[in-house]
């Protein structure tokens, strides 16, 4: 499944995490563990915001991915399943399907 990972840095851990190392290592860490599609960093609400998009194979990923984002950088995070434009055209196509014979069934 798709997800966006969302980690918010605590300031004073990420300043430290930069000044010693751990910042770069915790990222290329994550990068080399997830394989992202596609990440993005900014700040949000004063923090160092990082956005991830990839692949969750298996939910017992979690762990092995947050803890080290927990520890290094007293990240907050949160997980969300995602949809890229494809997923949604087939979503909605299945859901006009659905809704249509659900119409063809109540006119009868």
């Amino acid at each position: 499944m798709r997800v966006l990972l969302k980690l918010k840095m605590d300031v004073e851990a990420a300043n430290n995490a930069i000044d010693n190392g751990n910042m770069e290592k915790a990222i290329q860490n994550l990068v080399e563990m997830v394989n992202p599609e596609a990440t993005f960093f900014t700040a949000e609400s004063g923090k160092r915001t990082g956005y991830v998009f990839f692949d969750l194979t298996d939910a017992s990923m979690i762990p092995r991915i947050a803890e080290p984002l927990f520890h290094h950088l007293k990240a907050e995070i949160d997980f969300m399943p995602v949809m890229n434009l494809e997923d949604l055209r087939k979503g909605l196509h299945s859901e006009g399907q659905r809704a249509g014979a659900d119409q063809s069934a109540r006119a009868q």
